[in-house]
């Protein structure tokens, strides 16, 4: 027993400084933060106070009254377990959409920071970007994102300004700046493809555990999608994809 419980003491130190370890170092703080830094909390108290905590579990599922609440939860979380199992094949699933060659991108936008530096998670699309392009040399590309309160420039001129000067020609890049959510993003990227009479199909550029949502709320418009992910730097993973958690389970509740 000692073995388990310093297993799950060491589980639980490691979750703590994975999702507090972004909010100290760059002030990432979101519903995925704080879900993550609860639970590791939890896992941290329950291997720290394994002996007195199963004790008291013990007590509880032996109580004539309080057993009926042990497998209330119990059944709560199999239920939590199910959904958040479910959501993540669903974002391994749709990350895993490969487009065909030449198939024209759009890029999601994402923070711009102090002012015109793009935010980790931007710049890591702006590589995936950078590389589809490079790799299928007929495709065009839209560029999604408008421009926040505390951005000196828009999202998408921050990507056009970036990928310009790797060398990808201007023209092969469009610029849509109008957009502040993602469903705004697939919007205007549906009435930018109608404009120029591009056919209703692209791949979507954006953080892997993003690529889900985006699909669907494109479908929704009637575009036709593939994916292709940028890869989350390991450190802000279990936050950004925690938070999506709630985003998936939000949309299916509220948008369908």
């Amino acid at each position: 027993m000692r073995t388990v419980q310093v297993v799950i003491t060491v589980v639980g130190s490691i979750l703590f400084c994975w999702f507090f370890g972004p909010l100290l170092w760059k002030g990432i703080f979101n519903i995925g933060t704080a879900t993550g830094i609860l639970i590791s909390l939890l896992i941290l108290c329950y291997g720290v106070f394994f002996g007195n905590i199963n004790d008291r579990i013990l007590l509880l599922w032996n109580g004539r009254g309080t057993r009926k609440i042990c497998v209330a939860l119990l059944v709560i979380a199999a239920v939590i377990a199910a959904i958040v199992l479910v959501e993540t094949v669903l974002m391994v699933r749709s990350a895993f959409h490969v487009p065909p060659e030449n198939t024209a991108a759009v890029v999601l936008g994402c923070s711009v920071k102090g002012g015109t530096k793009p935010s980790k998670i931007l710049e890591e699309r702006i590589d995936a970007a950078y590389e589809y392009l490079t790799e299928n040399k007929d495709a065009v590309c839209i560029l999604s994102g408008g421009q926040g309160s505390d951005e000196d420039i828009t999202e998408a001129q921050c990507m056009y300004g970036i990928l310009t000067k790797r060398g990808i020609n201007k023209d092969r890049l469009i610029l849509e700046e109008r957009s502040t959510t993602t469903e705004e993003n697939l919007k205007y990227t549906r009435e930018i493809l109608d404009e120029r009479g591009l056919d209703p199909v692209v791949t979507i550029i954006t953080s892997e555990f993003h690529e889900y949502r985006a699909n669907q709320m494109a479908e929704k418009l009637g575009i036709k999608s593939y994916s292709t992910p940028a890869h989350t730097f390991f450190v802000y993973f279990p936050t950004y994809y925690v938070r999506e958690l709630y985003g998936i389970l939000y949309y299916e509740l509220c948008h369908r």
